[in-house]
């Protein structure tokens, strides 16, 4: 099957209106699967249930096969599927939310920055993962070290980084006399409005400390939190989604059909009536934000980095046996909803148990080492700052504890089976150098405790933590995955 989505007489429904319609107020940085599946999908859908003219310019900055994906938006029209999919039905929906779509490297950079000072341009949203933002976060600045921060520095007029496209951006409207956009991070980051803000007004600061000033008093970094689980697309699914379509269409997106949108309501340019169409606008997103990143993002860690050891593929098939599905309830339940503060009424027992059963989705095919990667830049925020509050209150947390040592031994490259994992990390070169280095398991534990970006000065100097690491780790070597969730669950019960 041949056909274009944009030419093709397809089984469903087109948008019912043109591209005309759409005004690129919206600018979004990484045209990723979940944000095709996520923000564009509410984008489409007030469009479909509105007289809204809110349409977006994707802009992709990833060298490579991205330009690809820039090229086929482009010749479908700026048209793509999104199949909602559950264990009985598969919802198409053919997505009409996209005005434009840049690269630099086929439109140029001076383009992308035409786009993003537009007087139309209200909203710069991103969706670029947590490595994106090049991000010190024990130093609360941008990194210096980072070769695309650097790069951004000696020629800022030419930036590489997101955050360079938007400093320069934000430069060239402050020139202007223009209004200025607001700064929405759709990322998994713990307060990512407030991380965004750091890293922008530091690489500001670097620059011009009054442009720095400028931004802080002028432009708004809504915080949000995002929920849809959106596996990777394989040649599987993109088979099935053409059979159903009628059409082929590399950039479809297969999902669960839960979606979920909470958003700091603070712009300064205007937004999308986005809550028309499901979303929620709040005046402070926190509470929500950290109970999906430790109870949702946590957990999902917690199963990718155990399922790999043990030769799951998938999230469903590692919960396919019941010591991992009593595990991560218990996780979610015992250790991370005590760290939490949400309003008196939200029904935590209700949202856990949602979570485990959208996790059991079989038809999703979820892979645990889609999940697993990046563990150094996800364990602080997922994991670990749930350790320090029990560390803090003198609780127990033998499951948190090996969620990290899970990590660390998925980290050593080998499966119980002795069969090779795929480690995809920034911080690639030095896990794998530490894990040769290692002669044996206490080397081993303290040279990865020793990352002070994962783990920080305080951890390292806990004697609870690293003991109990170290216990942790020693069981999973000698017993496996399966045998040390046992035991734990075993002795949290007598």
């Amino acid at each position: 099957m041949e056909k274009n989505i944009a030419t093709a007489s397809l089984n469903v429904a087109r948008p019912a209106w043109t591209s005309a319609r759409l005004v690129p107020r919206i600018v979004h940085l990484g045209c990723g699967a979940f944000h095709r599946a996520h923000q564009a999908f509410y984008t489409h859908q007030l469009l479909a249930n509105s007289d809204s003219d809110w349409g977006i310019c994707e802009v992709s900055l990833m060298p490579g096969n991205s330009t690809g994906m820039i090229a086929t938006l482009k010749a479908q029209n700026f048209l793509y599927c999104v199949a909602e999919q559950d264990a009985t039905d598969t919802q198409l929906t053919v997505i009409g939310a996209i005005k434009e779509a840049l690269h630099p490297e086929t439109d140029g950079c001076e383009s992308i920055l035409h786009a993003m000072t537009r007087p139309e341009t209200a909203i710069v949203s991103l969706t670029i993962t947590e490595k994106g933002y090049c991000f010190d976060a024990f130093r609360g600045q941008p990194d210096f070290t980072h070769p695309l921060i650097q790069h951004d520095l000696v020629s800022p007029e030419r930036p590489q980084s997101a955050v360079g496209y938007i400093v320069e951006a934000l430069r060239r409207i402050r020139q202007s006399g223009q209004q200025p956009f607001s700064v929405l991070s759709c990322d998994n980051l713990r307060e990512n409005g407030r991380v965004t803000q750091a890293v922008v007004l530091g690489l500001a600061h670097a620059r011009d400390p009054d442009l720095a000033k400028w931004i802080a008093a002028h432009v708004t970094f809504p915080s949000t939190m995002v929920d849809r689980i959106v596996p990777a697309s394989t040649e599987e699914s993109r088979r099935h989604v053409a059979l159903r379509l009628g059409a082929d269409d590399p950039l479809a997106v297969t999902c669960e059909p839960y979606r979920q949108w909470i958003i700091e309501d603070n712009f300064v340019k205007g937004r999308p009536a986005w809550d028309r169409v499901g979303a929620q606008f709040v005046t402070d997103v926190v509470p929500y934000e950290m109970m999906k990143l430790r109870m949702l993002n946590g957990s999902h860690s917690f199963l990718a980095y155990l399922g790999c050891l043990d030769g799951y593929d998938t999230i469903a098939a590692t919960l396919s046996h019941p010591a991992y599905s009593k595990a991560v309830l218990a996780l979610m339940l015992k250790e991370q909803a005590p760290t939490l503060k949400l309003p008196y009424d939200y029904d935590l027992q209700n949202y856990a148990q949602t979570l485990l059963r959208r996790f059991t989705n079989a038809a999703l095919k979820h892979s645990t080492e889609q999940i697993a990667a990046d563990g150094s830049q996800k364990l602080p925020h997922r994991l670990l700052d749930s350790v320090r509050y029990h560390l803090a209150h003198g609780s127990e947390c033998a499951l948190l504890m090996l969620g990290v040592t899970a990590w660390m031994c998925y980290v050593s490259r080998t499966n119980e089976q002795g069969m090779p994992v795929k480690v995809v990390d920034p911080l690639t070169e030095q896990l794998a150098a530490i894990v040769k280095q290692s002669l044996d398991t206490e080397a081993s534990v303290r040279s990865l405790l020793a990352l002070e970006q994962v783990f920080g000065s305080d951890l390292p100097a806990d004697l609870r933590f690293v003991n109990g690491v170290l216990k942790t780790y020693r069981r999973l070597k000698e017993t496996g995955a399966k045998a040390t969730v046992l035991s734990i669950l075993t002795a949290s019960e007598n």
